[in-house]
């Protein structure tokens, strides 16, 4: 039970931001601001419900950014991912059976019309980079520790990045977000860019703070 709790909690929370997300873009529609706030106050609530448990990733980058930033060995990294996954898959999947194939595939981040594969990598990146960075501040450096804070500002960071970047690459900053639904309706246009992008951000984000902002203070 000690490792599948933590287990339990990443599956319920990606679960959450899946089924929510792919809902949200059906009734929001162009309305990024409605997009943006769905997915961010899903973030928010569901940090707050499970930081004590697992840490509230919901995300591999996110994961990947604590992994590379030393906070998480491989061995968890690998259980959280399964979570990830699978919870993503599965609510893609009960979207899949509610509302047909053409509102998962509109559901899944996808790439503006004039944006390439690259300057999608570097959204993405910039975009996740932000969230770990926000992570590592709010929820993981002891000095900035704040549970009842962290949930609210990993969840204005989801927010403001899908205000920036959800007309360019949908802002999907995790790559579960657009694997799950991926693989439920087998779409999967320019899906590299959405884990090259992330991972590059998540471990730039885990290392930067790691290296820069985690040091000691020097005694004076």
């Amino acid at each position: 039970m000690e490792k599948f709790r933590p287990w339990l909690a990443e599956f319920v929370g990606t679960f959450a931001l899946i089924f929510v997300g792919i809902g949200a873009i059906k009734t929001a529609g162009h309305d990024v601001l409605g997009v943006a706030l769905a997915h961010g106050l899903t973030i928010a609530a569901f940090v707050s419900a499970t930081l004590h448990i697992s840490g509230g990733n919901f995300n591999p980058a996110v994961t990947f950014g604590l992994l590379c930033g030393g906070h998480m060995t491989l061995a968890t990294a690998i259980r959280y991912w399964s979570a990830q996954i699978l919870g993503a898959f599965i609510a893609a999947l009960i979207c899949l059976g509610l509302f047909g194939r053409d509102v998962v595939v509109t559901g899944t981040p996808q790439l503006a019309i004039n944006l390439t594969g690259m300057q999608g990598i570097l959204v993405e990146a910039i975009l996740t980079f932000f969230l770990v960075f926000v992570v590592y501040g709010t929820a993981v450096d002891e000095r900035g520790r704040s549970p009842g804070f962290a949930g609210f500002a990993i969840g204005a960071t989801i927010t403001l990045d899908i205000l920036f970047g959800g007309p360019l690459t949908g802002a999907a900053m995790n790559p579960a977000r657009v694997f799950g639904p991926a693989l439920a309706s087998w779409f999967w246009h320019d899906h590299y860019v959405y884990w090259i992008g992330p991972f590059i951000g998540g471990a730039l984000g885990g290392f930067v703070y790691g290296l820069f902002m985690e040091r000691k203070s020097m005694a004076t």
